[in-house]
């Protein structure tokens, strides 16, 4: 971690702990080194620098390329590794730019939703998730917030003090089939695929419940 990003990483999880009482599941699961895509569900802002804070490794964050213009904020941003995204967070641009992260052995966060829940249920994912985990070869951590929208929802002016806050990660996942069918399919069975790795992500993170699992290996 650079000095910026660590002083952003420490101010978080000091917030996060005496302000919330924060608890952090199965941190382990997560590859301190090499490309990893943290796909989490969205319901706060407090949710990118919670699933960041939980683990001891920088994450890209993805943000608004438009936020970049401002010097001090785009200073900011690029001392954390921010990737710049349009606002849609799609785009041709905005993918290789997260691809380009990956690549290089970095860990970037994802929301498969697309955007924050109105009602504190999880929402299905959008196909985005999928185009983005075939093009690459990191494997996917799943990851499920709990208590950000009780917290710091849409419908929520400041942030609520003592409503506790969670993070789960789950176990990685592997989509090797599926990329290797990826390279030769049709474009209708390709567009398949992508929703297919995006469903599968968040029927993953829906199972994911806050308390730490013991795994067990051979």
């Amino acid at each position: 971690m650079n000095p910026v990003y660590f002083l952003g990483w420490s101010f978080y999880r000091a917030l996060y702990r005496f302000y919330f009482g924060w608890r952090v599941y199965n941190a382990e699961r997560v590859p301190l080194t090499g490309p990893v895509i943290l796909a989490s569900n969205h319901a706060s802002f407090l949710d990118p620098p919670l699933v960041g804070s939980g683990l001891k490794r920088d994450i890209n964050y993805l943000a608004r390329e438009d936020l970049f213009r401002f010097p001090v904020a785009g200073w900011a941003l690029r001392r954390v590794q921010a990737v710049p995204v349009d606002r849609e967070g799609g785009g041709a641009k905005g993918l290789k730019a997260i691809l380009d992260r990956l690549w290089a052995g970095g860990a970037i966060i994802l929301f498969p939703e697309g955007t924050r829940t109105r009602d504190g249920k999880l929402q299905p994912a959008r196909s985005g998730i999928g185009l983005t985990v075939i093009k690459s070869t990191a494997p996917v951590v799943p990851v499920r917030v709990f208590g950000t929208y009780e917290a710091c929802g849409r419908h929520v002016k400041f942030p609520l003090p003592r409503r506790r806050v969670s993070v789960k990660y789950g176990r990685p996942l592997h989509f090797e089939a599926l990329r290797s069918e990826a390279k030769s399919c049709t474009k209708p069975r390709l567009k398949e695929i992508y929703q297919q790795v995006a469903d599968e992500i968040m029927q993953t993170i829906s199972k994911l419940e806050p308390f730490e699992d013991h795994d067990h290996f051979p």
